[in-house]
């Protein structure tokens, strides 16, 4: 099962996330890193792929969100990762932009299991067999 990368500079904010994610029945694994630089490092030199989907924030230290956007989208090896963005920034003008560049979704934080099962993609949450998610 591939990984989802969350890049989030707050902890809480980052546990936040990881667990609505759990409660909305994603059972995929989730690696975070803490800012755009070390997730645009780690999807470039990854020698195990992409992972199946990517959690950005978009109000970072070093690079916002959007510039890992804008970067992802540059390069042909990542231009098709899925991305939902997952922010406080309700601004239209975020959310058109997020749009402009292919994104999947835009989630607010904090984030609702209901949202999130609105925008991940299907393949990510658990099968009816499955065992239920951790707290």
């Amino acid at each position: 099962m591939k990984e989802i990368l969350l890049v989030e500079d707050d902890d809480v904010q980052a546990f936040l996330v990881e667990r609505a994610f759990r409660r909305a029945g994603v059972a995929n694994p989730i690696e975070r890193v803490s800012d755009g630089q070390e997730a645009l490092d780690l999807l470039r030199l990854s020698p195990d792929g992409l992972p199946s989907l990517l959690l950005l924030d978009l109000k970072m230290p070093r690079l916002t969100g959007f510039e890992v956007l804008e970067a992802i989208r540059a390069d042909g090896r990542t231009c098709g990762l899925p991305v939902v963005i997952v922010t406080s920034s309700d601004s239209p003008a975020d959310r058109e932009r997020a749009a402009r560049k292919g994104v999947v979704g835009y989630l607010l934080k904090p984030c609702d299991p209901e949202q999130i099962r609105c925008v991940v993609p299907r393949e990510l949450f658990l099968s009816e067999t499955d065992p239920e998610p951790g707290p």
